[in-house]
């Protein structure tokens, strides 16, 4: 058995092959029946020219249906039709399963809002294919690019007491009974009867324990779902997602920034190199900026700006945006998109923003009113990454825990790394459907991710 990608890089024709996979089309000829046949190894299918003499061809073979699985056996020969190198000559198809006449991909286009509601089948059709391949390729690339630098893979956990990013928007995890918890005196929930004696949750992020692996290991970097019970519907928002969360000991803002440009590039570099075909299709199909997006992208340093120049470049650009741009302000997408599309025409990293729109983790510059934060935008999408330096004095820390509204007794284990033996470090997060958004071109988060989790649906 060989794959069709393999059948199709062959260098001649001859041999003998066989395929196994899913029938995209089937046409009839006087005596014959031809089948586009693709097993997900590669966006291109091939075609099977099947014989009508074959024993179980009148019975069965010209009766065959999209979405059948089969499997065919031939000689592998040049096609004499345009757009395909070769096509197997049949001499014996067994099917291993006949699709029902109500198939649900049918020869047509069918919009990504349809194919959300079967998305048990739609990695079946060409883009969600596509995406498929990419993203395996690109979790590849990930785990390449920090192996290759030093840093070691840590599992942080899925379920965790503490709030990183101190929204409070997390989906808890209990064993109480939901229709009769158990009551304090003060009547309130008791917690201390619940699995793990107190509230639970699953993490929004893996980078309070990646600063405890960092503090012993130097460098290392998570790479895992994270959860937010963000009560959204937009097209940028799931309430389950990746994150690829590196970490790294007696690093500063520069090393920070310096290490996700670095990052992005390659990401960048790395699907342009191996998933040509797979971005052409994007490229022809969904946006065609897609490769210069990733190419430009990958060829050339990014713009390094403070928020403070950020705020005076959007306002002195006379743009009439949605949101008014004051100093102070979180700035918005519409504000990222006009510094990465319209003012540097590239990627920007925007560093040392007002500190009270940014975590309580993050360290505080001398003026007393900004923290070491930056963000990664690019054209098309904005943020992508989102990263600072880390507050490591404990004294300052603990009174911008208290600042933000938090108690500070729970997080005494991240205050132990300040106390003993604390150092210099730094990190970040990007969120890698939305970088698989920049890579596709395509519009909305769900349609990035295999399985979408938002508001409302869970259903598979």
């Amino acid at each position: 058995m060989q794959r069709i990608k393999d059948v199709l890089t062959l260098p001649s024709a001859g041999a003998a092959v066989e395929i196994n996979g899913w029938v995209r089309t089937r046409r009839d000829g006087k005596g014959f029946s031809f089948y586009e046949v693709n097993d997900g190894s590669c966006l291109s299918g091939i075609q099977a020219v099947i014989p009508g003499d074959l024993a179980n061809y009148e019975s069965e073979l010209c009766h065959v249906t999209t979405g059948s699985s089969v499997r065919i056996r031939g000689a592998l020969v040049d096609s004499p039709g345009q757009g395909q190198r070769y096509e197997v000559r049949a001499d014996d198809v067994f099917v291993y399963g006949m699709a029902p006449s109500d198939y649900p991909l049918q020869k047509k286009k069918h919009s990504l809002e349809y194919l959300r509601e079967i998305a048990h089948l739609r990695p079946r059709t060409n883009t969600i294919g596509a995406v498929t391949r990419l993203r395996n390729s690109l979790s590849y690339a990930v785990h390449t690019f920090f192996q290759e630098r030093g840093f070691c893979y840590v599992h942080t956990p899925i379920i965790t007491a503490s709030d990183a990013e101190g929204a409070g928007e997390m989906f808890r995890v209990s064993t109480l009974d939901v229709e009769n918890p158990p009551k304090t005196e003060e009547g309130r929930v008791d917690y201390g009867k619940d699995f793990f004696g107190k509230p639970a949750n699953l993490t929004v992020s893996g980078q309070l324990e990646g600063e405890a692996y960092a503090m012993a290991m130097g460098r290392i970097y998570t790479f895992g779902p994270t959860f937010r019970a963000e009560n959204s519907n937009t097209a940028r928002h799931l309430a389950e997602f990746w994150m690829i969360e590196p970490e790294a000991a007696f690093f500063r803002l520069a090393d920070d920034m310096n290490l996700a440009e670095e990052f992005v590039r390659y990401l960048c570099a790395y699907a342009l190199e191996h998933n040509g075909e797979d971005l052409k299709f994007f490229n022809d199909r969904v946006n065609p900026s897609v490769i210069a997006n990733l190419e430009n992208t990958a060829s050339q340093r990014f713009e390094r700006i403070s928020y403070t120049e950020a705020i005076e470049r959007l306002k002195a650009s006379g743009n009439n945006f949605q949101y008014p741009v004051l100093w102070g302000m979180d700035i918005q997408s519409e504000h990222e998109r006009y510094l990465t599309e319209v003012i540097f025409k590239k990627p920007v990293i925007v560093h040392d923003y007002p500190k009270e729109i940014k975590a309580f983790y993050m360290r505080q510059n001398d003026d007393g009113k900004t923290v070491g934060a930056m963000d990664v935008l690019v054209p098309g999408i904005g943020e992508l990454v989102g990263g600072s330096e880390r507050e490591e004095r404990a004294d300052v820390l603990v009174s911008r825990i208290r600042e933000c509204g938090l108690d500070d007794s729970k997080y005494w284990w991240y205050l132990d790394l300040r106390r003993y033996g604390g150092a210099p470090h730094a990190g970040f997060g990007l969120g890698f459907e939305r970088f698989m958004l920049f890579a596709t071109g395509l519009q909305n988060i769900r349609d990035v991710i295999p399985f979408p989790r938002y508001p409302g649906n869970a259903e598979f």
